[in-house]
């Protein structure tokens, strides 16, 4: 219970609500209280009045009971003069149906009024409840946002969308259907115990001597269902993950003919979460009979104690006082019985709010407490700068240092594994440096405004990724509405000569794609990505290998478009194509994380070193394919 403490701030939000939806629970609990008594009322009178049949004719009489005397006060009725006059056989027979009916009328008005206010309860309540789910997945997805990538690389894309999913949808089961359970459970035993022991102490005593081993039966199995809620949990997220990894990878999964293997891998989790959800079924399942026996059994101690003390001559007590208790207990059983449904609920809102709580008590490792940097001009420097992946324990970049002045550009090329993107992560500020420094114009990264940074880079990642939304919505995902909008997604689609390809498309800029840009080619998707960087004509362009996908005519035209947008901006270009960085101001050569060589175009060719000889390797294979 500890973790749904958590959820207190979110009902402070609108307790005006709760407290209102707290009264309409009370006066559904009044009414149905009320429902009893004219029953008892109408049993009293109806044996009354035959009661009376056994009396001379001029000594019957009839009154009106001070009960119902009170629940009409207010229109004003004198139902006692419906009772006066001659009580023959005939008039006795009569009033007393008349009084029957009137009878059955106040108890479908009592009834309705019960009902009236219970809707009016789950419109409050269960309201609130959806409110503050809705505010509770925003703040989940919101503080997603704020966490760091090695986060994303710890945890699974299903994991994540289960929590904030099946996990938020569980909690909402505790903030609203438990919570008015629980307090029309409470209100309505102290109102209908109140009453029933104002009746008869000893007939209360014994038709409530079971609820006692109600509340043992539930402390025995809110760990067990606590447990159990907390396995059906995880196996929920495995097998989310499995799912959304397959849906993913599908055309891999054709590509190499693995349909029946993967299906199968899923058959077993969906296997194992039956099993866990069928365990937690099965406490559930023989919670709520044993919950209704005890129930049963105090109706049944209510009209045999009930008959005995009747027999006995108990003061006080009449036929419409067993009529009422038993109207009573049967009131209470919906109430006591939905404690299984009720205990279930907030032990399995329990678990999944501490899931929810692992993830919101994760600070992101990436965090910016100041801003020295009034404006970024674009100035890059790396001074001995190491980096190790916290996941995999491996050193990426060694004591790597460099120099960028705004406005110029930097190539790095290396071979595969050589840290080169782990250089343009750096710069990103997804990660910071092991050891050293990043600065952006002299300022330390960690004093400059992420928000800041981030709004003046251009990325264009190794592995590009697109939403599924139209071709111009992809483009423009980083500017705000404007009448240029049009006019700037196309100029930035020509810059990366995929403009033409675009308007192929019968849709042209208004074609949506699939998932993850399953409509477009490698060389289209690089190219989208590309005038999705240059669009927002930022200050710093970063291009992670962008031209790995695009034959050498368009990488030329590319390029040429490109140079116009460098122009006055600091750009970074990783490419293992040495004429995509031959142009570059500076040119960064590593390998295993270290800088090995560095200079301009050719002064690396003369040096006769690495450079060179990939310089060499790549003319020949293009003789070759030529």
């Amino acid at each position: 219970m500890r973790s749904l403490l958590s959820t207190l701030p979110y009902f402070r939000r609108y307790w005006s609500r709760l407290l209102l939806g707290f009264l309409f629970i009370f006066l559904t609990g009044l009414f149905t209280v009320y429902t009893p008594q004219v029953v008892r009322e109408a049993f009293n009178l109806i044996g009354e009045g035959i009661a009376q049949r056994e009396l001379p004719v001029d000594q019957r009489h009839l009154e009106v009971s001070p009960e119902l005397k009170a629940w009409t006060s207010w229109t004003g009725l004198d139902l006692q003069q419906r009772l006066d006059g001659p009580l023959d056989d005939a008039a006795l027979h009569d009033k007393v149906m008349w009084f029957a009916v009137f009878y059955a009328g106040l108890f479908i008005a009592f009834t309705l009024l019960s009902g009236f206010f219970l809707f009016l309860t789950r419109q409050t309540i269960i309201v609130v409840s959806r409110l503050i789910e809705y505010d509770l997945k925003n703040d989940i997805y919101m503080h997603y946002q704020r966490l760091d990538r090695a986060f994303y690389k710890r945890n699974s894309t299903g994991d994540l969308m289960n929590r904030i999913s099946e996990d938020v949808g569980k909690v909402r089961q505790f903030l609203g259907p438990a919570v008015m359970y629980i307090s029309n459970l409470v209100v309505l035993t102290v109102m209908i115990v109140w009453v029933m022991l104002d009746v008869n102490v000893e007939l209360t005593l014994w038709s409530l001597a079971p609820l006692p081993l109600l509340s043992i039966a539930i402390y025995l199995v809110s760990e067990t269902i606590n447990r159990r809620s907390m396995a059906t949990q995880q196996q929920q997220s495995r097998l989310s993950s499995l799912a959304q990894e397959s849906f993913s990878g599908i055309r891999v999964v054709k590509a190499y003919a693995m349909e029946g293997q993967v299906a199968e891998r899923f058959k077993r989790a969906a296997r194992d979460y039956r099993h866990t959800s069928l365990a937690q079924a099965k406490v559930d399942a023989l919670f709520m009979p044993a919950i209704m026996l005890l129930v049963g059994l105090s109706t049944v101690l209510v009209v045999f104690v009930g008959g005995v003390l009747l027999i006995q001559g108990e003061p006080g007590l009449t036929v419409g006082n067993l009529a009422e208790f038993t109207l009573y207990v049967t009131k209470l059983t919906w109430p006591f019985a939905s404690l299984g449904m009720i205990t279930s609920q907030v032990q399995q809102a329990a678990a999944s709010m501490t899931r929810i709580n692992e993830f919101l008590d994760t600070r992101p490792a990436i965090t910016s407490e100041r801003d020295l940097l009034p404006a970024i001009k674009g100035a890059i420097t790396f001074d001995r700068v190491s980096f190790t992946y916290p996941e995999t324990g491996i050193e990426a970049v060694k004591d790597v240092s460099f120099h960028l002045p705004a406005g110029g550009t930097l190539a790095i090329v290396g071979h595969t594994g050589s840290g080169k993107s782990t250089i343009a992560e750096l710069i990103g500020r997804l990660y910071d440096p092991s050891s050293g420094r990043v600065l952006l114009d002299g300022v330390p990264l960690p004093d400059v405004s992420m928000e800041k940074l981030r709004r003046e880079l251009g990325v264009v990642p190794q592995e590009v990724f697109l939403f599924s939304d139209t071709i111009a919505n992809n483009i423009a995902f980083s500017l705000d509405p404007a009448p240029d909008l049009q006019e700037r997604v196309e100029q930035a689609a020509r810059l990366a000569q995929v403009h033409q390809d675009i308007r192929q498309f019968p849709k042209g800029y208004d074609t949506v794609l699939g998932e993850r840009g399953v409509t477009l080619s490698g060389g289209q998707k690089q190219r989208v990505s590309i005038a999705r960087a240059v669009v927002r004509r930022p200050r710093i362009l970063i291009f992670d290998d962008p031209l790995s996908a695009v034959d050498t005519a368009t990488e030329e035209a590319i390029l040429t478009g490109l140079r116009r947008v460098m122009e006055g901006r600091t750009t970074v270009i990783i490419s293992h194509r040495i004429s995509a960085v031959q142009h570059a101001d500076h040119i960064l050569v590593l390998d295993h994380g270290r800088v090995v060589e560095e200079g301009r175009h050719h002064q690396l060719i003369g040096q006769g070193g690495p450079y060179a000889r990939l310089y060499e390797q790549q003319l020949l294979e293009e003789a070759e394919g030529g």
